[in-house]
């Protein structure tokens, strides 16, 4: 019987149902320090992007007034700097979430360091350890999906064109069309496998940033390394993770989307209070609505690099024979970096 201190066998081969289920136990078993560690990376964020907003509004306040009071008088110079201002806004939030995003996806790795070993974890030691890989982990995460995006690209648009193809071709439309779907369907086909091979090919990147310390290209390098000779297994199990990750995170907010939808007052209020009312009614349901994505934001965060970083630890214990050092260090308490 292999010894098991921590979430996991620390003994080839972890099975399917292995994988998932010491994801499931390092949640149960330290829930405490990812879901306050997540909270307190996306609420910061949610803050910040916040507090830019209320600044760019506040610099454009005059202006956004003019043009609601009088919005066909508007110009291209009136209209331009607002449009560069907010989409400057827009730029800077979706790299603040990159970043928490980064931070959230190391954060997961470096808790497994404790619980593949069964010591315990706290949320100082979560945060010294993530905080410095957070770079190399956004990059792994960057070029991976560059990579993969050019074929991703390819795809939607040849499916946009085998889409129009078709629609055309059900109407009787010119014979070209006919070619333009076999074009686009080859466009499919030859697009989609790349991506998938790509993504499957460096998705324990991640994890060799924080587990084994390394940069960018050294991770990608050592990710295709460990993929090599179990890309099926590593699609099967990351995708079914996806999926769980999904269907959980709907569970987890369709109650809160029909609490939000309960009334909060009176249909018809006879005191004039029917704007207050109003205004009470939407910022409930907002709230409820706001708080299920987050939750469903923490799920699919959390539980697919989980996933991945015991999937980083099995192929290691299976081509590297990492178990007995892990069974070593486990067995003498000592703080073991993977």
């Amino acid at each position: 019987m292999p010894p098991k201190p921590g979430v996991i066998p620390l003994a080839p081969p972890l099975g399917t149902g292995g994988v998932l289920g010491g994801a499931f136990a390092t949640i149960g078993r330290h829930w405490k320090q990812l879901l306050g560690f997540t909270v307190v990376v996306y609420g910061a964020a949610a803050a910040l992007f916040g507090a830019v907003l209320a600044a760019a509004y506040a610099v454009f306040a005059h202006d956004i007034q003019h043009l609601s009071d009088a919005p066909e008088s508007a110009g291209a110079d009136e209209l331009w700097p607002l449009l560069s201002a907010f989409g400057g806004v827009y730029l800077a939030g979706g790299a603040v979430m990159l970043v928490a995003g980064a931070l959230v996806h190391a954060a997961c790795p470096a808790l497994l360091q404790d619980a593949v070993l069964g010591l315990p974890s706290s949320f100082g030691t979560l945060w010294r350890r993530a905080l410095p890989r957070v770079w190399a982990v956004l990059g792994s995460l960057l070029v991976s999906g560059l990579i993969a995006a050019v074929p991703m690209v390819l795809l939607a648009a040849t499916f946009f064109g085998m889409v129009l193809a078709f629609v055309s071709l059900l109407s009787d439309g010119p014979d070209g069309f006919g070619r333009l779907f076999l074009g686009g369907l080859l466009g499919v086909l030859l697009t989609g496998p790349p991506a998938v091979w790509l993504w499957v090919r460096f998705s324990l990147a991640p994890a060799v940033a924080v587990f084994e310390r390394q940069g960018v290209v050294r991770s990608l390098s050592r990710s295709a390394q460990l993929v090599r000779g179990s890309w099926w297994r590593v699609f099967g199990v990351s995708l079914l993770a996806s999926v769980m990750a999904v269907a959980v995170a709907y569970l987890v907010q369709l109650p809160l989307q029909l609490l939000s939808l309960i009334p909060t007052g009176p249909a018809s209020p006879s005191d004039g209070s029917s704007g207050s009312a109003a205004a009470v009614t939407v910022a409930v349901m907002l709230a409820f609505v706001l708080l299920g994505a987050f939750v469903g934001q923490v799920v699919t965060a959390v539980f697919p690099p989980l996933v991945l970083g015991l999937l980083y630890v099995d192929e290691r214990m299976r081509k590297e024979n990492l178990g007995p050092a892990l069974a070593e260090a486990a067995g003498v308490g000592a703080t073991h970096h993977l």
